[in-house]
């Protein structure tokens, strides 16, 4: 378990500067310049999700359950990652109308995905992982929409037709996980 709170320190740690210290951020940015700022957080990140991934197999080797999910949580997990496979193609697909309403859809993805890994496990090493991502976007998703009030930023209507190929996107991307890379990537198969 510590590899995996390690982990999560270092990669939510990097992923929450803009959260905590934004103005610092800039001022780095500024100092080291775009590509340096770039490799030294791309490094960092890296690191962290090493750790993370190589914590969680550890931790799930010897599972400590806390609670037995009903089975109906997951299908209900199954509906909320096919909802966040749907936002994360927002995030990418220009003029949708889900990144126009919603603005931040990828910080919405991890939510969403954290949520649903939650509902449907209820072992401590799931509680940890999924918990601090959960926790973390919802920060995350609060701080980008003040900062968004703050700039006066708009956002750009979308149009049904990138919305409608962003919803085929992510319901493609979701069947092509859930039926094959999730068992191959993470030994889990989410419909046997």
């Amino acid at each position: 378990m510590t590899y995996l709170v390690l982990g999560l320190i270092v990669f939510l740690g990097v992923h929450s500067v803009r959260i905590v210290a934004d103005d610092w951020r800039t001022q780095t940015r500024l100092r080291l310049g775009e590509m340096p700022w770039k490799g030294l957080y791309s490094v960092a990140s890296l690191l962290g999700f090493g750790l993370i991934v190589w914590g969680f197999g550890l931790a799930r080797q010897q599972p400590v359950q806390l609670w037995s999910p009903a089975v109906g949580m997951r299908h209900v997990a199954s509906l909320l990652t096919l909802i966040a496979f749907v936002l994360l193609a927002a995030t990418y697909v220009p003029g949708n109308g889900i990144k126009s309403r919603l603005h931040h859809p990828m910080v919405l993805a991890v939510k969403v995905w954290a949520l649903a890994h939650l509902l449907a496990n209820g072992n401590i090493a799931h509680v940890v992982l999924f918990g601090s991502f959960l926790a973390w976007s919802v920060f995350s998703f609060s701080a980008a929409r003040k900062r968004d009030r703050a700039a006066g930023t708009r956002y750009a209507g979308g149009t049904a037709g990138a919305t409608g190929i962003t919803v085929a996107i992510g319901f493609g991307l979701w069947v092509v996980f859930a039926l094959w890379l999730h068992g191959w990537l993470i030994g889990v198969r989410p419909f046997g």
